[in-house]
């Protein structure tokens, strides 16, 4: 039987749009009839459909918001019919009986436009300069956020409003009143209260620190803690796993590490660290790290604000990027504008000079990549009853290039061919941007998704339900992981949550991320297929249960030659196999398969039956011309590299300092070019 397909969103918007504006023509023609059960009748499909609305439908509500209708407007006309179907109803004169009713319906409409405007102000104030986590920030009189009833206009109308709507809407049978008066004035009692709650809250004393004192507490901060290295990081919220990556190298770090962000939202996606974490949206904010002890700054990605940063002449810059590969975004013309350019090996020192973007050869500094040190090396080949295969293709890229992903050209046929494999366990972890440049490689994606679950429910194995070692492992980890937050809690709330971390809390960290990993594999059902899109397991940490990784030319697969392991490459570029391991230096080592993934089966043999794999030595001569030497650990050079970068940092200050003392003799210069830690 086919599954039937879903409502298309945009049509449920509209039959919801529909069914509004029928309640009110219905009412308002109940209240001119006067017709007293149409009126209720509409009136209570009108505020079902508010409530529904925000509860489930949130997008119509915005197309409201445009049409300049909405919530107040609407809610303002409810209660109006309501009045007018009061008046005609019963005798004449009626004015005088309902006037202090339309006035207290009134009053309470000012009070809710007085609330509106007063928790701007409340929000305003709550607005800091600097946001941060990890911090101890109690000076700055943080504290929990007021009711979300009191900062949303549309909830607040729809629950304080809502006695006086139910009073007049009980008015109407039997033309009581009362019923109205009783309701009116319950609803100005709540408008009070809130307005009353919000207005205590701009007293000096209850509202946080001001710009200006926050921007002396955070310039007292930096003197302090005397940061001595930082990442800096902007972007969106997908990309967040781009900074993520390099938490781990820079924790472990000598000297005092900084993580700065420029994006309010940025502050919750970074994954879980120790290292103190602020949060700069202002470039006049941004520029008092020029008079810090700050040195270097480490940038996994270049975005549209790190043009900002560079200005600040007292620090110096380095590119380290998010992965390397053979995409030519890998060789950014941008990364000439930083001091030094990181790299895994002689391989990308060697793109760089090929591809002529102004790099230039000194200022190119190999230092392995340090998050690939705990990657299990090959131990042989499969020794269960189980091929554990990881297909880890790449997102479809801004250019347009067929060749990027193999999503959409090959990724069901090799999925098929793995799956038709009784002996391969699948392991399908997508890209997390995948899907969002080209629709195509999200419907492909899909039906890749599909034909796993197909695969699991043939096998019959059902799953069971997990284990008490991996609930009790995931419930450690969430809980030296996870901040808790109140509903409704704004950014001034969450700094006061995230304060500065119980001591020890990192080493736990990795504690429990490893024990939860060893509970998680250890609990999936033997040969069950698996679809990986959580934060967890990891992608390293997929890498240490695979036998073969099948993805595309991205930094995947020089990451993944860290484990020595068989590795294949999907050729969807349309270039002959000759043409596209030139093309491509890192498809050198690797089983280079066609859309039609017809090589599949012998792939597998090789993986199996390691005589039979020719690529073995290959592998490993690119493993060192991709990531450098496994002596000394990409760790110790990734720490060499930043301290011969501070060292330069401090003598550039060094020459500043003398220089100004020599231009302005009798000056103090100590102010302008501060003495950076060693």
């Amino acid at each position: 039987m086919p599954v039937p397909l879903p409502r298309p969103p945009a049509l449920l918007k509209g039959l919801v749009a529909v069914v509004l504006a029928a309640a009110f023509a219905a009412q308002a023609v109940a209240a001119l009839l006067p017709h007293v059960p149409l009126l209720l009748a509409a009136t209570a499909v009108s505020l079902a459909t508010e409530g529904a609305l925000y509860r489930w439908q949130r997008g119509v509500l915005s197309l409201f918001a445009k049409s300049h209708a909405d919530i107040t407007v609407r809610h303002v006309l409810r209660d109006l019919l309501l009045v007018v179907a009061l008046l005609r109803l019963g005798e004449q004169d009626r004015e005088t009986v309902y006037a202090p009713l339309v006035a207290g319906l009134l009053a309470f409409y000012v009070l809710h436009c007085a609330i509106q405007a007063v928790s701007v102000l409340v929000r305003r104030t709550r607005t800091l300069p600097v946001v941060t986590r990890n911090i101890d920030a109690s000076a700055l009189r943080l504290s929990p956020a007021p009711s979300v009833l009191l900062r949303r206009p549309g909830h607040r109308l729809l629950v304080f409003g809502l006695p006086a709507t139910a009073g007049l809407l009980a008015s109407v049978p039997g033309d009581r009143p009362v019923c109205a008066a009783a309701g009116i004035a319950l609803s100005l009692a709540l408008a009070l209260t809130g307005l009353g709650a919000l207005l205590l809250r701009l007293l000096p004393g209850r509202r946080p620190a001001g710009e200006q004192e926050v921007l002396e507490w955070f310039d007292g901060w930096l003197a302090a803690y005397r940061p001595t290295v930082g990442l800096y990081f902007s972007g969106g919220a997908s990309s967040a796993y781009q900074a993520n990556m390099w938490l781990e190298p820079l924790a472990k770090l000598e000297g005092r590490p900084v993580i700065v962000l420029r994006e309010r939202f940025m502050v919750q996606k970074i994954a879980a660290t120790d290292i103190p974490i602020v949060c700069l949206p202002k470039v006049s904010t941004l520029m008092r790290l020029e008079h810090s002890t700050l040195q270097v700054l480490i940038h996994p990605s270049n975005s549209g604000k790190t043009s900002q940063v560079l200005r600040i002449p007292t620090i110096k810059h380095t590119f380290v990027n998010h992965g390397e590969s053979d995409k030519l975004s890998s060789c950014n013309p941008y990364a000439k504008a930083y001091d030094e350019v990181w790299v895994a090996g002689p391989a990308a020192r060697e793109r760089y000079a090929l591809a002529e973007v102004g790099v230039e050869d000194k200022d190119v500094v190999e230092t392995g990549r340090p998050q690939l040190d705990g990657v299990t090396p090959y131990a042989g080949p499969p020794a269960g009853a189980w091929t554990t295969v990881l297909y880890a293709p790449t997102w479809e890229g801004w250019d347009g290039n067929p060749g990027n992903t193999s999503v959409v050209e090959a990724g069901e046929n090799l999925v098929r061919a793995l799956l038709a494999d009784p002996g391969v366990r699948l392991l399908y972890k997508p890209h997390p941007l995948t899907g969002s440049v080209d629709p195509r490689a999200g419907a492909a994606d899909l039906r890749i998704r599909e034909l796993i679950r197909a695969a699991n429910r043939e096998r019959g194995e059902a799953r069971p339900p997990a284990g008490a070692e991996l609930v009790a492992r995931a419930a450690e980890l969430d809980r030296l992981t996870t901040s808790v937050f109140r509903a409704g809690a704004d950014t001034v709330e969450r700094m006061l949550v995230q304060s500065a971390p119980e001591p020890g809390r990192a080493e736990a960290v990795a504690r429990a991320t490893a024990a939860w990993e060893e509970a998680y594999w250890a609990s999936l059902p033997e040969g069950e297929h698996q679809i990986v899109t959580d934060a967890r397991p990891a992608l390293y940490s997929c890498f240490n249960v695979a036998d073969l990784l099948i993805s595309d030319v991205s930094s995947v697969i020089s990451d993944f030659l860290a484990s020595g392991k068989p590795y294949a490459v999907a050729n969807t570029s349309g270039l002959p196999e000759d043409a596209f391991r030139a093309a491509f230096p890192t498809v050198a080592a690797a089983t280079v398969l066609t859309p039609d993934a017809a090589g599949v089966p012998d792939l597998l043999e090789a993986v199996r039956h390691p005589e039979k794999d020719g690529l073995a030595e290959a592998r490993a001569a690119l493993k060192l011309r991709l990531l450098g030497p496994a002596e000394p650990s990409s760790q110790e050079r990734f720490g060499e590299a930043v301290r011969a970068l501070c060292a330069k940092a401090r003598d550039h200050r060094a020459r500043v300092a003398e220089r100004l003392a020599a231009e302005l003799p009798g000056q103090r210069t100590e102010a302008a070019v501060p003495t950076a830690p060693r």
